[in-house]
């Protein structure tokens, strides 16, 4: 690393002036005419693993936790409200063999019960979001010999009181399962809600899937997602989707093994299974922390779909998780691995008239999802992974030559690990390889010019988990704090300065509920009422919003701006709206005024905008009192002649547009300068 850059990181932790006392260069060039490289329109995606209580208890609006009765205790979540319990007025009966995916129900015996004698009730996901004025939609699968008993369905606030009800007076079924289904409005907000389920009467009702869903749920579909949390998503303008991980795809064992063909199809067929970071770190155990695949892999495309981005599944490789069990399925046993590749290849593209294209039309998209990409295993290393993806790669590319497969470039951005996969898999031309860092803020300041001398012609880089740790990885102090996001942007222009080798980035991991994290820093923060952007949520968001068609060299003393005068750059030119984009990031605690000079470019017209992200120090965070605390501002200013002047604030991301170029001609540039 150069020393330069050393002084710079050193002057960023301590938050001083790393400016010299000579005078500085103040001129900035951009040769605006110049194409280095497109950018792909992958370039800016989101990555998704279900950490955090992210999937249940956050994006997939159920409100009720354990369902279906299938958590390892099978009343977890629920407790029995009313007069003194009898032996038998509960029981939990299990069909086993008869329904292998959810064999456990409930079966409830009330005899002559007064209304709020006799029920049960739903803690949620710590606590249930509720909202005044909104209607919430229930439902349960039941069955009953003989009508005689009448259901009260309740919301309660944190005092047990009554925000909303209705009653339903069910229909005897015999021995046939029946779905109800009832609506009631809230007549109060209240984030720690509960749902009760009170029962009038005399008989027996066996009841399975008991389920609440909000009505402002994404799009308006039943049984869908949170439309705040996908909302966010779609105004980051992704150019992809990464799901369902991260690690849940490797599983503790291969046990707990993340496999498509089961979260897809009804939703009371889909067969829960235990989620690893229950139980992964010790100081911070979720015991109640499963994967109802509500959200599976059909509903994970039709998000790609509705927030505009390319899905990009993840698939276990044949390897659990190598820092847990490290079991794999030897050699020869691959081949049902490989073939559930092969099958969502043709469930997420087949036509109708193939077997798993036929599942998907069934389950309401006659069209194919177009998949380009797909993932074969996630931080999976050593030779082990190696002999796997070439038999992986060999099946897939034979079927389905134009399938870009992204390959796993294991756990840290360097050593002997990293090493070794880099090399394998460029010997093996692999399409894309996905490297993850997560590091202190000096790691990104230091390697924003990591791409600066990669091949241009060789494997492609997908920067698939980033993150800067404010403390270190893998601990609970670690803050999203301006800091980190200042850091995450300037190595984030490095990215873009390299598009001809770094094709697609995501910050991971993506959401965290305030109160059920696993894993600290993530981009954007819940509760069960709200919805919070990090300060590296915006950095993200001002990239992916302002991300151009090709990238043109933006220069200070001839050299690439990544960390000189404490500045780190990119500039791109967006052919199809004839815009200059510049992206700008000052780390140091003085602001800085430069002279920005346009090559190529015989005069400008119209206006500039700027958008600015700063702080009053660099430990500031959003929070749920103080949610936009750091966000993007904009200012406009008249551009004119072949130059701007623009003023840096310390500590501050910078994103300049300006539009109306008078271009004197587009060349392609040859080498990166």
């Amino acid at each position: 690393m150069l020393v330069k850059n050393i002084s710079v990181v050193a002057a960023f932790v301590a938050s001083v002036c790393i400016m010299p006392a000579q005078a500085q260069n103040n001129t900035i060039v951009v040769k605006a005419n110049q194409l280095k490289a497109d950018i792909q329109p992958t370039m800016w995606g989101v990555f998704f693993e279900d950490i955090n209580m992210s999937a249940d208890g956050g994006i997939y609006a159920e409100l009720v936790k354990n369902r279906s009765f299938e958590f390892l205790k099978p009343l977890a979540g629920w407790t029995f409200k009313g007069k003194e319990r009898k032996e038998g007025d509960l029981l939990i009966l299990n069909r086993q063999d008869k329904q292998t995916n959810n064999p456990r129900f409930i079966q409830v015996n009330p005899n002559h019960t007064a209304k709020g004698d006799f029920g049960i009730i739903n803690e949620g996901f710590r606590g249930m979001g509720i909202k005044q004025g909104l209607r919430y939609d229930f439902s349960m699968l039941y069955r009953q010999p003989a009508a005689g008993v009448k259901v009260h369905v309740e919301l309660l606030n944190a005092k047990n009181e009554v925000i909303g009800k209705t009653t339903i007076s069910p229909v005897a079924t015999g021995k046939e399962w029946r779905k109800l289904e009832a609506s009631l409005e809230a007549t109060a907000t209240e984030p720690k809600g509960t749902l009760a389920v009170w029962f009038e009467g005399s008989g027996q009702m066996d009841l399975d899937m008991i389920s609440l869903f909000p009505g402002d749920t994404w799009k308006g579909r039943k049984g869908g997602m949170r439309a705040d949390m996908v909302q966010m998503l779609a105004d980051l303008k992704p150019g992809f989707l990464r799901f369902p991980g991260g690690c849940i795809v490797e599983g503790y064992d291969l046990s707990q093994r993340y496999q498509w063909k089961k979260t897809i199809g009804p939703i009371e067929e889909r067969q829960l299974l235990i989620n690893r970071w229950n139980f992964e770190f010790a100081h911070r155990p979720t015991p109640d922390y499963f994967q109802t695949f509500g959200l599976g892999f059909f509903e994970y495309f039709q998000l790609a779909e509705d927030i505009g981005a390319e899905p990009l599944p993840i698939l276990n490789c044949g390897m659990a998780c190598q820092f847990n069990t490290a079991e794999m399925v030897p050699l020869d046993q691959l081949d049902p691995y490989v073939q559930d590749a092969l099958d969502l290849i043709e469930f997420a593209n087949g036509d109708a008239s193939t077997k798993w294209g036929k599942v998907r039309a069934q389950m309401g998209h006659p069209e194919p999802f177009n998949l380009k990409l797909l993932g074969i295993g996630n931080e999976n290393w050593g030779p082990q992974y190696i002999d796997r993806l070439q038999v992986f790669t060999k099946a897939i590319k034979e079927k389905y030559p134009k399938m870009q497969l992204i390959t796993s470039a294991g756990t840290d951005p360097d050593g002997e690990r990293f090493d070794y996969l880099n090399g394998q898999l460029r010997k093996m031309n692999a399409d894309i390889i996905d490297e993850h860092y997560y590091r202190r803020p000096e790691w990104f300041l230091q390697n924003a010019a990591r791409y600066d001398n990669y091949d241009r012609n060789g494997s492609k880089v997908f920067a698939g988990e980033y993150a800067a740790q404010s403390d270190k990885t893998v601990s609970i102090h670690n803050k999203n704090n301006w800091r980190a996001a200042l850091a995450e942007a300037s190595f984030m222009t490095g990215l873009e300065r390299n598009a001809d080798v770094v094709v697609m980035a995501s910050y991971a991991p993506l959401f965290a509920h305030v109160d059920g994290w696993q894993w600290t820093p993530d981009m954007i923060w819940i509760d069960n009422l709200h919805v919070v952007g990090t300060p590296n949520y915006y950095v993200q968001k001002m990239f992916s919003t302002n991300r151009g068609t090709h990238i043109v060299p933006i220069l200070k003393n001839n050299a690439p701006l990544a960390g000189q005068d404490s500045l780190y750059a990119s500039a791109s030119v967006d052919k199809t709206t004839n815009e200059l984009i510049i992206k700008l990031v000052n780390v140091s605690a003085n602001g800085l005024q430069q002279e920005i000079k346009l090559d190529g470019v015989s005069k400008l017209s119209g206006n500039a905008r700027h958008y600015v992200m700063k702080a009053s120090g660099l430990d500031v965070e959003n929070s749920l009192k103080e949610p936009l605390a750091i966000v993007p501002v904009e200012e406009q200013w008249k551009a004119s002649g072949k130059s701007l002047k623009v003023n840096l604030a310390p500590h501050s991301v910078n994103v300049i547009r300006v539009k109306h170029l008078d271009l004197v001609s587009f060349k392609k540039a040859g080498k990166m300068e």
